[in-house]
């Protein structure tokens, strides 16, 4: 791991007693993996994150500001969930795990400030082995992550494969039937269907694909703050499995 931020929450402690829930979602029945009560000290990354700088995300259509996350924070997480991620996934063991971005993450972007893609669930990746891992900071009441399936397709999952049938139905759809309304996408609606919520719950870490196509189930209410004591704060690790 490269250019990452100090080492300020080098005390980070892990939970040595997980209880991961695995669930199966949509109708290709996705393993997702929900672990709670992860950070044993989250007091400790909540002060961290509170020095942190936080900038605009110039290289992405995240509707917020991020910030780089401690190192000691990132490798305490994946050395505990690296070895089952390679199960549940069945991950080639030739494979090894490469960090790709690492971020916290507030959402700032006031629903009338959207741009129309950021009014559409997204996908990640189309890498088979590329996963994010979202790490819920703040507590609640906050939205969850919601998952979703593309009507004109029945698509849940963007493979490389898939990827040039989706964009191109999508822009058939929008086409056809004009921008997404400008608000944040959290619900079933003529384009996209809403088959699964992730739900919110401070220190909850969730695993899944990142060719899932997926969106942060926003209140615009509680979850549009840049201040990390009132916003929706999210740790969010990204990782790939390389050949």
């Amino acid at each position: 791991m490269t250019d990452v931020a100090s080492d300020a929450a080098s005390a980070f402690v892990i939970n040595t007693i997980l209880k991961p829930q695995l669930i199966y979602v949509g109708t290709q029945q996705t393993p997702v993996l929900i672990i709670d009560d992860l950070a044993l000290d989250l007091p400790a990354l909540l002060a961290d994150a509170a020095s942190a700088d936080f900038q605009a995300d110039a290289y992405s259509y995240y509707p917020g500001v991020r910030a780089l996350l401690p190192r000691p924070y990132v490798i305490a997480v994946l050395d505990a969930v690296y070895q089952l991620i390679y199960q549940v996934y069945q991950v080639p063991s030739e494979r090894r795990l490469k960090p790709q971005d690492i971020y916290y993450s507030l959402i700032t972007s006031a629903e009338q400030d959207l741009k129309p893609l950021q009014c559409l669930p997204h996908f990640d990746s189309t890498d088979r082995y590329y996963f994010a891992l979202l790490h819920y900071l703040s507590p609640e009441p906050h939205g969850g992550t919601g998952l979703f399936r593309h009507r004109p397709t029945g698509l849940e999952k963007i493979s490389a494969a898939t990827q040039a049938r989706y964009f191109q139905a999508a822009e058939q759809h929008l086409a056809h039937f004009g921008a997404p309304p400008q608000r944040y996408c959290v619900e079933t609606n003529d384009h996209f269907e809403l088959y699964q919520k992730l739900e919110y719950r401070q220190n909850r870490l969730v695993i899944y694909p990142g060719n899932l196509l997926h969106s942060s189930l926003v209140n615009p209410a509680t979850d549009i703050a840049a201040s990390i004591s009132e916003g929706r704060l999210t740790a969010n690790i990204f990782i790939n499995f390389l050949a």
